[in-house]
């Protein structure tokens, strides 16, 4: 339960690489914490066995984490006694909080929701492309560095009239990008195990197979977690269902694609891509999806960069104060949601 005991402003200490986190948390936003709760230190803790850390953690009941924390386990447990809430100013928290914080009664909140943000608004602006065939408009451009307008190009199909796009998970993400969709001339389809087809036209959606949205997509986009079901979802016979001059975009975790099949289709130049997440992360130097001109690779950045982060601090601090003053929290995580997460 949350809510102030007796008045006083629960004691809060911060866990995460301050390295990775700049921008998340604004003066005006750490000044907001500071107003309802006792911030022990504004150093963040990077691992609990130091006198430092076993100090703050002692006191702390409330610890504020974001990208590259400590793991919190048992260990934790038995260093912060007081414990009551983990705030992750991020994204997933499954990687670093064990079962026993959870089922230690603790409760867990995280900045899923403001992550997906730009994640979907990268997605949206890599559909538009990817059917308008920008990369390949930018190299003849760049070849001949004449005039285009009447080049017979401009009169094959391209565009975002009319087009089949295929969501490939009904995540946070996927939902935001469907509902971002909205206003264009789109037939949206959409695959989720775990959605209806109720659910579905409620968002403007047509749910399929998988295979049928390979099949049919102009442009597939991939939001589904990375858990041991969905590895290597995305294989070799599946890319192959995609139809000459699709694009797939994979913005989600590069363990669901079978890499080795989505580059040789990509070598192939029978399909384009537009990856923001890999497996390996970081690919070999040697990779061809660095050159290849059907392929738009970035370097995990969909997700939120620079200025963007603020919105992972706000929510943070919103969720926070909710929590200080007994109000229901919006983005709480249930242990049992873990195996859907990503």
């Amino acid at each position: 339960m949350g809510g102030r005991s007796g008045g006083k402003r629960p004691a809060l200490a911060f866990a995460y690489d301050p390295i990775y986190t700049e921008r998340v948390f604004t003066p005006e936003q750490l000044s907001r914490l500071a107003g309802f709760c006792a911030v022990l230190s504004y150093d963040p803790i990077l691992r609990i066995d130091t006198p430092v850390a076993r100090k703050l953690l002692r006191e702390a009941e409330i610890l504020v984490t974001g990208w590259g924390p400590p793991m919190l386990d048992e260990a934790l447990l038995a260093a912060a006694p007081n414990l009551r809430l983990i705030a992750h100013s991020a994204g997933s928290v499954k990687y670093f909080i064990a079962p026993e914080v959870f089922e230690a009664g603790i409760t867990v909140t995280n900045a899923v929701a403001a992550n997906a943000v730009p994640v979907a608004e990268y997605t949206l602006a890599a559909i538009l492309f990817a059917n308008k065939q920008v990369l390949r408009f930018r190299d003849l451009y760049r070849e001949r560095r004449s005039e285009l307008r009447a080049d017979p190009i401009m009169a094959e199909p391209l565009g975002n009239f009319g087009k089949v796009v295929g969501i490939i998970g009904a995540s946070r993400i996927g939902l935001r990008v469907i509902e971002l969709l909205r206003p264009f001339d789109f037939e949206v389809l959409l695959y989720d195990p775990y959605a209806s087809e109720a659910q579905a036209r409620a968002m403007g959606a047509t749910l399929v197979g998988l295979d049928e949205l390979m099949a049919r997509a102009d442009v597939a986009s991939l939001h589904a977690p990375a858990i041991p079901a969905t590895r290597q979802m995305i294989d070799a016979r599946r890319l192959a269902l995609l139809r000459d001059g699709a694009t797939f975009i994979n913005t989600a975790r590069g363990s669901v694609v079978d890499h080795a099949a989505l580059e040789r289709e990509l070598v192939s130049g029978r399909i384009s891509a537009v990856i923001d997440v890999t497996e390996p992360e970081v690919l070999p130097a040697a990779s061809p999806l660095y050159e290849l001109p059907n392929v738009l690779l970035t370097p995990h950045m969909a997700g939120a960069i620079g200025a963007e982060r603020e919105r992972l601090g706000t929510l943070c601090v919103d969720e926070v104060e909710r929590f200080v003053t007994g109000q229901p929290l919006q983005h709480a995580v249930a242990y049992d949601m873990l195996e859907r997460l990503a």
